[in-house]
This record gives C-alpha cells, sequence and structure tokens, in this order.
C-alpha cells in the first residue's frame, strides 16, 4: 500500500518524516523540466543550424550529441547545485533526498537521470509513471536504483528560538566565515533532524538522549572544522543548539516565528 510519508528511524530508534511527492505532483513537475528541456535543445538546435552550410551530417551528429548531453546533463547540473531540485521541482516544491535521509550523493544524482530514458518508455515516462504509482513510496525506476525519494516541502511554522536558545551563548559565532560555511554544508533534512531532536530532547530516555546528541554532534563537526577555542568545553547537546542558531538564524537577532521552508536553510 502506497505510503504518503518516508519515515527516517536512527539507531537510537528517534524516528523522523518526510512527505513524500505524489505521482501527480512530480508529472507536473517533470513537465515544467521538459519545457525547459526543449527550450535549450531549440536554441542549441537554432546554434547548430550554421553548421548545415557545411555539412548536414556533422550538424545532425552534433545535435544528437547535444539532445543526449542537454537531456542527461540538465537534471544533473540542477539537482547537484540546487541539492536535489530542479526547476519544475522548485516550483512544486519538490526534492531529492536519499531514502535513509543521509545527504544526497552526485552518484546518485547520476543514476537516477541516466534511467531517465528507461523510465520514458514507451512514451513520456510510461514506465517510470507507473511504477511510480505501484510503487509504495513512490519511486519511478531511476529512484530504485538510486536510492532516492522524492519530498515535497511543507510550510512549517518556525518554532520559537528566541525560547529555545534563549541565554546560550553561541561560540561559532566567533567564526562568521566558518559559519557561513556551516550553512551550505548542511541539507535541509539535516537541519530539521538537528532542529527537532533539540525540541523533543524532553522526550527521550537519558541513555538514548546522550547517545543522540553524541552522534549529531559528531556528524555535524565533521561538516566544518572549527578551531579549538569554539569547542573546548562546550557539550555535545550544546554544540547541537549552536549548530540550530546558526542554520537557522542568520543572525543572532533574527526575528521568529514566521512562516519558514526548508528552502530558507
Amino acid at each position: 500500500m502506497k505510503t504518503s510519508t518516508l519515515v527516517i528511524r536512527t539507531p537510537e530508534g528517534i524516528v523522523f518524516s518526510q512527505l513524500l511527492a505524489g505521482p501527480v505532483t512530480r508529472f507536473l513537475a517533470c513537465f515544467i523540466d521538459q519545457l525547459c528541456i526543449m527550450a535549450a535543445l531549440t536554441v542549441a538546435g537554432m546554434i547548430l543550424m550554421r553548421l548545415a552550410a557545411v555539412g548536414f551530417g556533422f550538424a545532425m551528429a552534433l545535435y544528437i550529441l547535444a539532445y543526449f548531453v542537454i537531456s542527461i546533463g540538465y537534471g544533473i547540473f540542477f539537482e547537484w547545485n540546487w541539492r536535489g531540485q530542479t526547476v519544475g521541482k522548485r516550483l512544486f516544491r519538490l526534492r531529492v533526498m536519499d531514502v535513509e535521509g543521509m545527504r544526497l550523493q552526485f552518484n546518485q544524482i547520476v543514476v537516477r537521470n541516466l534511467l531517465r530514458f528507461v523510465d520514458s518508455l514507451p512514451f513520456f515516462y510510461f514506465v517510470g509513471g507507473v511504477t511510480c504509482w505501484l510503487n509504495p513510496q513512490c519511486q519511478r525506476l531511476g529512484d530504485i536504483a538510486a536510492n532516492t525519494v522524492v519530498i515535497r516541502n511543507a510550510f512549517v511554522s518556525e518554532p520559537d528560538l528566541s525560547q529555545l536558545l534563549a541565554g546560550k551563548y553561541n561560540s561559532l559565532r566567533q567564526f562568521p566565515h566558518l559559519a557561513a560555511r556551516l550553512r551550505q554544508n548542511v541539507s535541509p533534512v539535516e537541519a530539521a533532524i538537528a532542529l527537532q531532536s533539540l525540541l523533543r530532547r524532553e522526550e527521550f530516555e537519558l541513555v538514548a538522549r546522550v547517545e543522540l546528541f553524541a552522534e549529531l554532534a559528531a556528524h555535524f563537526r565533521s561538516k566544518v572544522e572549527f578551531p579549538a577555542e569554539a569547542l573546548d568545553g562546550v557539550a555535545d547537546e550544546q554544540f547541537l543548539r549552536n549548530v540550530v542558531d546558526v542554520i537557522y538564524r542568520t543572525r543572532p537577532d533574527a526575528p521568529t516565528g514566521k512562516a519558514v521552508t526548508v528552502e530558507q536553510i
């Protein structure tokens, strides 16, 4: 039976969920992407028409090569540089992510886009659409091979960070260039997990809480190497508070309580 959410379980038994994108929304996003690809191919065709005078066969060979590069390269380029989004996915608030909630890898993006040709058989994504409709996690063949899913980013209300982080000195803000790099290196899913862990910390048993924050702190410390003076004496849970403060509040006095989305992270 098809589910509407992706459930991610940590080794400590903590559960997080993401909304899965449905076949209809994915089809609409794909339609927009196909329009973008067709526009790029039209421009390429107009440029290559000038070579037809030199040799029609040569111009056609270049166009076929351009068709392959643009059709496949479009998705790879945007999904890698826009962190799992293309033009169509951004318009419909969709995002590609690893099925286990890990950071999306370049090889996953390449695999899912190379298999678009198979998913598009025999005409306009029929195989991919049927597979997506029948798959419990709404995955097409490219997603299954790459171990990815497409999620839907809903508008959420930002928690009151002034209360969550009140009275806590953030040593990471002493190094603004490293803080900016941290914001850049953390994915929306990772940021959401860190925030939810802090919001739900009182629900965890003491041992599970210590283990969870130790694992999360180690993960985020690996993102950016801060100087020792920024980390000395900072407990794992406090370090995670500092990380959330840096990610969600670009300024210490940034207003809270407004509607935000994961694209703003």
